[in-house]
């Protein structure tokens, strides 16, 4: 089943196209990343998907069925900065959004346990971190015990503890069953949390997919050894190889997916005389990859 169903979705804000006929989709229980810089598009596609903006053409679905009020309580959405009661403790806060939210019996203990806030159930949300009231957004996203989670940026303006936190709740609710789709402009976290990946860059969609897929369209061996101009001159007739960059110390080859084999590379090395000091197989980092598809489009 497919969570999030989006078909050709545009959104223009007068002359500005924040999003061009954007088209994915996102299948139950994996962590979806939106990646992408500042003004890609990003915000303006999770507004649309909650309803809070209205798009230009195009349409989504959700649950593979209509976006409806049934669809839309099975889902939990963090796209603000955390709007709380300040003179308040994390469980009257969250007795007024569960309120507000219309939710019965909502199960708040539960929420604050899940977060790793319940020992601090009786402070008030002035006492808190910037990651402990982020947390507690999260918990609010849990009344009701939605299927999936949308957030916007979780961990922006975070400082680096902060940012271990929420990416550690992630990955606990991932294994709870919790479907995750959050947008991000940190590429290293992304890499980190998420299973699927959808790059934008000016509204327009680049790639979309698993993120192992995405970064695996190459494969890179390093190599080093004593004489390096000869080892480049060596490679450069190596047959598979795409292409060879040097950076200190080391010769990075690429070869298409599937093609690489690093023991042959070194059987072929120590035939022609050359001994290598240095051999190993890596993958291209999210980093890499979208550098390359944000510089090539």
């Amino acid at each position: 089943m497919s969570v999030l169903t989006v078909n050709n979705l545009s959104k223009n804000f007068g002359r500005i196209q924040a999003l061009k006929n954007v088209s994915f989709s996102v299948p139950e229980g994996v962590v979806f990343g939106i990646l992408g810089p500042n003004g890609s598009g990003k915000t303006t596609l999770l507004g649309t998907i909650v309803d809070i903006i209205r798009p230009t053409s195009g349409s989504y679905g959700l649950f593979d069925g209509a976006p409806n009020g049934d669809a839309r309580r099975k889902v939990g959405t963090l796209l603000e900065t955390p709007n709380f009661y300040h003179y308040l403790n994390p469980v009257e806060n969250l007795r007024i959004t569960a309120a507000v939210k219309q939710i019965e019996n909502a199960d708040i203990m539960k929420a604050l346990e899940t977060v790793n806030l319940a020992h601090r159930r009786t402070s008030k949300f002035s006492t808190f971190s910037l990651g402990m009231k982020q947390r507690l957004a999260i918990a609010a996203c849990l009344l009701g015990d939605p299927e999936v989670l949308i957030f916007d940026e979780p961990t922006n303006g975070l400082d680096p503890t902060g940012i271990a936190e929420i990416r550690q709740l992630m990955r606990n609710l991932h294994a709870l069953g919790k479907t995750i789709i959050m947008a991000s402009h940190l590429l290293d976290e992304v890499e980190k949390v998420c299973t699927d990946v959808a790059i934008l860059k000016n509204g327009d969609l680049l790639a979309v997919g698993k993120v192992s897929d995405i970064l695996s369209d190459e494969e890179i061996v390093e190599v080093s050894a004593t004489d390096m101009e000869r080892l480049y001159a060596m490679l450069t007739s190596y047959e598979g190889a795409l292409r060879i960059e040097k950076s200190t110390g080391v010769l990075s080859v690429y070869f298409p997916k599937g093609v690489s084999n690093p023991e042959r590379l070194n059987e072929y090395c120590h035939n022609k005389g050359l001994s290598l000091n240095h051999l190993v197989a890596r993958k291209k980092s999210l980093e890499s990859r979208f550098i390359e598809l944000t510089n090539n489009n």
